[in-house]
């Protein structure tokens, strides 16, 4: 009897242990979740403060443990002009939120045994073969001369940022001039433009630094979205509704948006000189057009910052990077694949003054920014250029993000108080 007993709990345990791997998002009870309800009400406060405050006009928030949506709440306005309120299916530029999606594109090839992630990109892109690195520049007219980079670009460098690719249009006032010269984009593409042309096109531009010097932020995956079509030969768009979208169920997460869901696309707003919040306009920033995810028949793919989608379209997503690759019954990613992206893959360098780390398309969280904030050692994250943010914490099985559309993005501690104020509503 004692035998029996113990083999029925042990069956218990096992499939618990694999339902828990395969968690869909629904709707929980907070306190089942072991959240206090009276202490996640502070976030409201929180945002509420803000808009009052004029730092935003709206936003969205999620959170979610064990599966479960504790809290999915939004706020103000999507467009103060057209009197629109915020709704949960508010569809907002992520930006840079693309480059988890691409990375995992990337990772999804490497599993089918297509390349190795320490190989040459070169070796699939040719453009980029013998990379040159900037020695000197001359700010007055662009010019510049160069040195042979050491070794190779790798897949490896592009997925942490540590090529020595920077970004254009947003990046060092050096590589701004020389990309910009080039008239290489920096993502947000309105004009019909070929991913594939703008990439062969940066593949003849020298590097910032050494391949695998330090770590800088730039147009590394844009040049794997690059990869992705290559290897696949489809489209970035058509990769990533067939193996990722389709799969997962996220229905509202495009390059660009259909006509018929356009009208959910939140506004962007911008401090003017007297830091009074005003709508986006052609002046703000006068080679983006923020209004490019409403470009019909888009053509340009952007692997780094192309995608606009919903709250709760990227916590699916970021649900099955929790659940080790696995959503809804549809295998993306291997387990050990996601441990992978998702431990530092740097060794010695880092991303800022909490020495924070970087994997393979994430920033893994320290221990000197856990004791900042409160958030998991090993937790990873990211957001985007108009003021999205997301971070996953595997400790405590937590799925976390915040959506407004602010750039710049002045009165930003509003994220480092949403951090902090999911850990004080934990109840156990």
């Amino acid at each position: 009897m004692e035998k029996k007993n113990l083999l029925f709990l042990l069956f218990i345990a096992f499939s618990g242990s694999v339902w828990a791997q395969d968690n869909t998002l629904q709707m929980g009870n907070p306190v089942a979740e072991r959240f206090s309800v009276e202490r996640l009400q502070r976030i409201d406060n929180l945002i509420a403060q803000n808009i009052d405050s004029g730092y935003i006009k709206g936003a969205v928030a999620l959170i979610a443990r064990n599966g479960k949506i504790v809290y999915n709440k939004s706020f103000g306005v999507a467009d103060e002009e057209q009197k629109k309120l915020m709704n949960n299916d508010a569809i907002f530029r992520i930006a840079s939120q693309t480059k988890a999606i691409t990375s995992v594109a990337v990772m999804m090839l490497f599993e089918e045994g297509r390349f190795l992630l320490d190989d040459p990109i070169s070796k699939y892109l040719p453009a980029f073969a013998h990379p040159k690195v900037v020695d000197q520049f001359n700010p007055k007219d662009s010019s510049y001369t160069t040195i042979p980079a050491k070794r190779e670009i790798t897949i490896r460098d592009l997925l942490t940022h540590t090529s020595g690719i920077e970004y254009a249009q947003i990046g060092s006032p050096q590589m701004n001039a020389i990309y910009g010269k080039a008239g290489i984009p920096g993502g947000f593409v309105s004009k019909k433009i070929l991913l594939a042309d703008e990439m062969n096109k940066l593949g003849a531009m020298p590097l910032l630094h050494q391949p695998g010097e330090r770590w800088t932020y730039g147009l590394n995956v844009d040049v794997l979205g690059y990869l992705v079509e290559k290897i696949s030969g489809k489209s970035l768009d058509q990769f990533f509704k067939e193996r990722i979208f389709e799969p997962l169920g996220m229905k509202d997460t495009y390059f660009y948006i259909p006509a018929a869901k356009q009208n959910r696309l939140v506004a962007v707003y911008t401090p003017d000189k007297q830091q009074h919040l005003v709508k986006w306009s052609a002046s703000t920033f006068p080679s983006i057009d923020v209004d490019y995810p409403k470009v019909a028949g888009g053509t340009y793919f952007s692997g780094g910052a192309g995608l606009s989608s919903t709250i709760k379209d990227y916590a699916i997503f970021l649900q099955m990077m929790l659940n080790n690759g696995v959503y809804n019954g549809q295998r993306l990613l291997a387990r050990h694949t996601v441990e992978l992206m998702t431990e530092n893959q740097i060794g010695d360098l880092y991303l800022n003054a909490d020495k924070d780390k970087f994997g393979l398309g994430f920033g893994i969280t320290t221990a000197a920014s856990s004791a900042k904030l409160g958030v998991s050692e090993g937790s990873f994250a990211w957001g985007g250029f108009y003021g999205t943010l997301y971070w996953v914490d595997p400790k405590e099985h937590l799925v976390c993000l915040l959506f407004v559309q602010n750039w710049p993005f002045p009165h930003n501690a509003i994220q480092n108080k949403f951090r902090a104020m999911i850990y004080q509503a934990l109840n156990d």
